[in-house]
């Protein structure tokens, strides 16, 4: 089956079985059709996924600064606005902060969680790190570089070894159309992140899915990460770095489709 996109979203088809909706909310490259592979594959397994665009991404407006409650609340608002019943939550980087976030507003509103290669915390933001990640960010930009020059090479070093080539074409094309305005305002924002407090709050299951090659979010922390969450699963994905759902999309949406089948029938709408 196909997808199709209305209204800042990539979705298929209503599936058949009683596993809900499952929302994809995308990284700081991304965008609603980063996702587009895993919408044709989980619509033919029978499941309702629908992917949406952060504001600034997709040919939403950015209205001023970004902040995680602001996102996690246009998050809450699109699931509201799709009529949307206790979906479970996937995020990738930045959407799994998001994701987050969505967990500590709002923690029975969800099924439960898909958490992609993200951190629980990324520190504080006036600390040498923090600094760093945002001068080597936006260092490119400043010197003049747009985001379709500096695409390719951006997606090449989240990248593993052997990454799907359709899959690394989608990704510097999705990264290559973000406004270079809507990064500067995510980067901004990634500094600020930290829900360490809420981990041992979270009462939904969570899988805690990490690629092997990823040095963005290394395995290891998100195996720790997993080990703070109750009812959390950790999965690293061998040969994949922080990009796995466009690298090795089969292996991917495999692992996705094996937790939404282990969910409990009790935590069902």
């Amino acid at each position: 089956m196909g997808a199709a996109t209305s209204g800042g979203t990539l979705h298929g088809a209503a599936g058949s079985d009683d596993g809900g909706t499952i929302v994809f909310v995308h990284g700081i490259g991304g965008a609603a059709r980063v996702w587009a592979p895993q919408v044709m594959s989980l619509t033919a397994a029978g499941k309702h996924p629908v992917a949406i665009d952060l504001p600034g991404y997709g040919g939403r407006p950015l209205t001023g600064a970004m902040d995680f409650d602001g996102l996690a609340s246009d998050l809450e608002a699109t699931v509201a606005g799709l009529g949307l019943e206790r979906p479970v939550l996937v995020g990738h980087s930045m959407g799994g902060m998001v994701v987050q976030a969505a967990l500590r507003r709002r923690p029975a509103a969800y099924r439960a969680a898909v958490l992609c290669n993200t951190s629980p915390a990324f520190g504080s933001p006036d600390g040498d790190f923090q600094r760093k990640f945002v001068a080597d960010r936006l260092a490119p930009l400043d010197a003049g570089a747009g985001m379709p020059q500096l695409a390719a090479s951006m997606v090449d070093r989240l990248m593993g070894p052997t990454p799907d080539a359709a899959g690394r074409d989608l990704a510097v094309a999705v990264m290559s159309a973000v406004p270079e305005a809507t990064y500067r305002a995510a980067v901004a924002c990634l500094v600020h992140f930290d829900e360490r407090a809420n981990l041992p709050l979270i009462r939904v299951p969570v899988l805690c899915l990490a690629g092997a090659y990823d040095q963005a979010a290394p395995a290891a922390a998100m195996e720790r990460m997993a080990a703070r969450i109750p009812n959390a699963r950790f999965c690293c994905l061998a040969g994949v770095g922080h990009l796995p759902n466009l690298e090795m999309p089969t292996a991917f949406d495999a692992a996705v489709i094996d937790f939404l089948s282990d969910l409990p029938m009790s935590t069902a709408a």
